[in-house]
């Protein structure tokens, strides 16, 4: 059977409950699991409204109540009255719902009541200004899950191209120093694990350089000698289809062609203005290394558009389908 998905609506200022409302009237989680919503079903009308779609839904307490043949279900937590909340705004009423939900969430997962688990966007300043003063969701998530001490770490997904970074939201003159052996090799390993939940049995890796042009044989830096080549040597002398380190001008010329699965890079920047660049509207942030799947749409809150009915689920999709294949799902041949 599909797994079993909670899809939480999101932040409800944000274009979360209209995106999820314009996939379920078109059956899309449908294709790739038995989805069961989460939040609150005032916010789901609501989305219905804006993005002037209608459909059945049927309220339940938990999983367990849910009819897999009826009506998409909402666990309808009654939890934040859309009316009370302009949508477009950060509101510290709205982020404190969101977290809540997101801890209520992770307790279904510990239940296994679901097997995977998708969130709408969040805003991160709601989040805190309802008083979730953690870094971000996935600290938060890490805590509730007793996994803070684990290898861990967030990926992103867009057009079946993977991308991880070895340092993420540090300063770039702090870079070099975070791009030592064991970080590299944890964040390939963890990259590595990952996928193979999804379903890859070796994944085509390809490992970014730090320096232009690849250091240029230590003219132009030598962490491409001391660092990167050793690691990708001792991978592949375990039979890892890795390749690198290559150099950051061009790795993704080669993975837009279809020559990776996925890339590894050493900094925020060096991944993410080429993989926005081609595919914003579908990207996906993966939750690394947790030990259920957990997935988001990339882009945020979108409040510019939010109530509008404008906004593009297939980002939502994509996140959707990855916790599905994360949690067992295969598409047929």
């Amino acid at each position: 059977m599909k797994p079993i998905i909670g899809i939480f609506l999101g932040e409800t200022a944000g274009v979360g409950p209209e995106l999820v409302a314009k996939l379920v009237a078109d059956k899309v989680p449908y294709k790739y699991c038995r989805p069961v919503l989460i939040g609150d079903a005032r916010v789901l009308r609501q989305g219905m409204e804006i993005s002037h779609v209608d459909f059945p839904f049927t309220c339940v307490e938990s999983v367990d109540q849910v009819d897999w043949d009826g009506p998409i279900s909402i666990i309808d937590l009654k939890n934040i009255d859309p009316k009370t909340v302009k949508i477009g705004t950060v509101d510290p009423a709205s982020g404190k719902v969101t977290g809540d939900t997101l801890v209520y969430s992770m307790d279904l997962l510990k239940q296994h009541q679901i097997d995977g688990f998708v969130f709408g966007p969040l805003n991160k300043q709601a989040f805190k200004l309802g008083g979730y003063h953690v870094e971000d969701e996935h600290v938060l998530f890490a805590q509730c899950l007793d996994w803070l001490d684990k290898p861990r770490g967030i990926l992103n997904v867009m057009n079946n191209l993977w991308t991880f970074r070895v340092t993420t939201h540090i300063p770039f003159r702090d870079v070099p120093k975070y791009i030592t052996k064991e970080n590299v090799l944890k964040t390939i390993e963890l990259t590595y694990s990952t996928m193979k939940r999804a379903g890859y049995d070796n994944p085509r890796i390809a490992l970014a350089a730090l320096n232009p042009h690849a250091g240029e044989g230590g003219l132009c830096g030598t962490e491409e000698i001391d660092v990167l080549a050793p690691v990708v040597q001792e991978l592949q002398s375990q039979g890892k289809d890795i390749v690198g380190p290559v150099s950051a001008d061009t790795i993704f010329m080669h993975a837009f062609k279809g020559e990776y699965d996925a890339v590894v890079t050493l900094y925020h920047d060096q991944g993410q203005i080429a993989t926005k660049l081609l595919a914003f509207d579908v990207g996906v942030t993966v939750a690394g290394g947790l030990p259920y799947a957990i997935t988001t749409p990339e882009h945020g809150t979108a409040f510019d558009i939010a109530g509008k009915g404008i906004a593009k689920p297939s980002s939502f999709e994509q996140a959707i389908r990855i916790a599905a294949q994360m949690s067992g799902w295969r598409e047929q041949a």
